[in-house]
């Protein structure tokens, strides 16, 4: 699935150069579940980032499925966005204006698929959610944990062979962040895709096969369970 080597990241923030990454070196399996952990700033999104195709490294390569992302055209890392990868945020990134149903099927029009099945498709994955009666609503009509169910829903929607989590549960209570880390493992172990997810939280990143940590710029593993916990 993904193999890192070497990958550095820099950037200028005034005077400062900024090491956001530092010789990172990472494998990960197919149908694995690693989560990230580490102090806010310390490079976790940029690893993130580069996972999705989002950006590129300074150095180093990025290998997903035996391409490197780094060397690819933009627009060949937006067709492996579009086809291969799901992404999950803190805050959501719905549409407003748009229901949860037309939120989920804006992940498959860059597919080209047809208004019929992506109606049929969006309708489908909400389900997989419990959200299959809140289709016609808004963002807005939609609790926390709710619009983030939606969000899953439009990542899993094309099927992605990854599916890339920043702070999921960041911005819910307790009860139903407990709710979404379910749901994800459910998920998870059902459709086989490969899961990395940032967090700051140690209950959810427990829950992972392998846990990472992420300081300075330079990444650690922490645990190695190969099995989620129960």
């Amino acid at each position: 699935m993904y193999k890192l080597t070497g990958v550095t990241k820099t950037y200028q923030k005034g005077r400062a150069t900024v090491h956001a990454l530092q010789g990172v070196d990472l494998v990960i399996e197919d149908g694995e579940w690693l989560a990230i952990q580490g102090p806010t700033g310390h490079g976790k999104t940029t690893l993130l980032q580069m996972l999705g195709g989002l950006d590129r490294p300074t150095s180093g390569i990025v290998e997903f499925d035996g391409e490197d992302l780094a060397q690819l055209r933009e627009s060949q890392v937006t067709r492996v966005r579009a086809t291969s990868i799901g992404f999950i945020f803190q805050t959501f990134n719905l549409i407003p204006t748009l229901s949860a149903q037309e939120n989920v099927e804006a992940a498959l029009v860059p597919l080209g698929i047809g208004a019929g099945e992506r109606q049929s498709r969006a309708l489908q994955s909400l389900a997989g959610v419990g959200l299959e009666d809140r289709a016609r609503h808004l963002p807005s009509e939609l609790s926390g944990g709710q619009q983030q169910r939606v969000a899953i829903a439009r990542a899993l929607v094309k099927e992605p062979k990854v599916l890339l989590a920043d702070e999921p549960t960041g911005n819910l209570d307790e009860g139903t962040r407990d709710e979404i880390i379910a749901l994800l493992e459910k998920l998870w172990r059902d459709s086989g895709v490969t899961l990395v997810l940032v967090t700051h939280d140690s209950s959810v990143a427990r829950r992972a096969q392998r846990v990472a940590v992420m300081r300075n710029g330079k990444l650690s593993i922490r645990q190695d369970t190969r099995g989620a916990a129960t």
